[in-house]
């Protein structure tokens, strides 16, 4: 007996779904062109090109979420170029984008959430290699915008958004970053631990997969020590990949999603772009700070 092949959808709702899809990115691109044409019937002059710069992995899942996030993006900016650039390990790389570009005019906006050597020398100095006439923003975080996004991850994990007190004496948060050798990184991540413990009203605890310390373990550790027994790990990762996973497995409860292709990064990368270009330019390629 041979396994026969699953039947596929042909419900009119998928139909009915794909066509609205259909629909909405032929209106965005619409929309896009017709942004760039004055009411007199000119060409306005477009805009500097937004260029998301992500660091790369060898996980698929990371590609395509940070292509979907870039579709985001351009839905709610329609008329902005949006490129992307890779430091590593991904196609395409960010110095063959910049010379894909030109010497046109580009804001280069890190995807990446602290400080550290990638935002402080790589990508400047890439910038600084091309010919486009680059600025060059600061990492997403600290801010508001990120915390509402791991907010938001922890709810879909099974948070609890009301407790009572003998439940929030005993929970807290494992805030799990990558990790970097650069003690500013570190500021970042505890700066956003501390905005993300005031969004929850219980401990979070900065904890790192590499270089940095504490370990996620030695975190959870330290927390069930002091009677934090209900811990969830919020991951502070922009999309899936290896130390996402290996911080996960190590949750003793829910863990959240990666920060992915929440709507609060797609507003943050437009506002690291927007506050770039609202910084004056000086001789050198400009970090924006938070």
């Amino acid at each position: 007996m041979t396994a026969s092949n699953p039947p596929r959808d042909e419900s009119p709702t998928a139909h009915l779904d794909s066509t609205a899809h259909i629909m909405n990115r032929i209106s965005s691109q619409l929309a896009s062109q017709l942004s760039l044409v004055s009411l007199d019937g000119r060409r306005r002059p477009e805009p500097p090109a937004l260029v998301v710069v992500a660091h790369g992995s060898r996980d698929p899942r990371a590609l395509s979420t940070v292509r979907a996030l870039l579709d985001k993006v351009r839905d709610l900016r329609p008329g902005l170029p949006v490129h992307l650039g890779h430091i590593e390990l991904n196609e395409p790389l960010l110095p063959d984008t910049l010379a894909a570009l030109g010497g046109r005019e580009a804001v280069l906006v890190p995807l990446l959430l602290s400080r550290g050597y990638h935002i402080k020398r790589d990508i400047p100095e890439m910038a600084a290699e091309s010919e486009v006439h680059a600025r060059v923003a600061g990492a997403l975080g600290p801010h508001p915008l990120l915390v509402e996004a791991l907010y938001a991850r922890l709810v879909e994990a099974g948070w609890r958004t009301r407790m009572d007190d003998p439940t929030r004496r005993s929970s807290a948060v494992v805030l799990a970053a990558a990790g970097s050798r650069d003690p500013e990184s570190k500021v970042d991540t505890s700066r956003t631990a501390q905005l993300l413990a005031d969004r929850l009203g219980v401990p979070v605890v900065p904890a790192y997969a590499t270089t940095a310390a504490p370990t996620v373990p030695d975190a959870l550790r330290a927390l069930a020590a002091r009677g934090r027994t209900r811990v969830a790990v919020a991951s502070y990762f922009t999309a899936p990949g290896r130390f996402a996973t290996e911080c996960a497995q190590a949750a003793p409860w829910i863990v959240s999603a990666p920060l992915g292709t929440h709507r609060a990064m797609a507003r943050l990368l437009l506002h690291r772009y927007d506050q770039t270009l609202a910084t004056p330019v000086t001789s050198a390629p400009e970090l924006a700070s938070a």
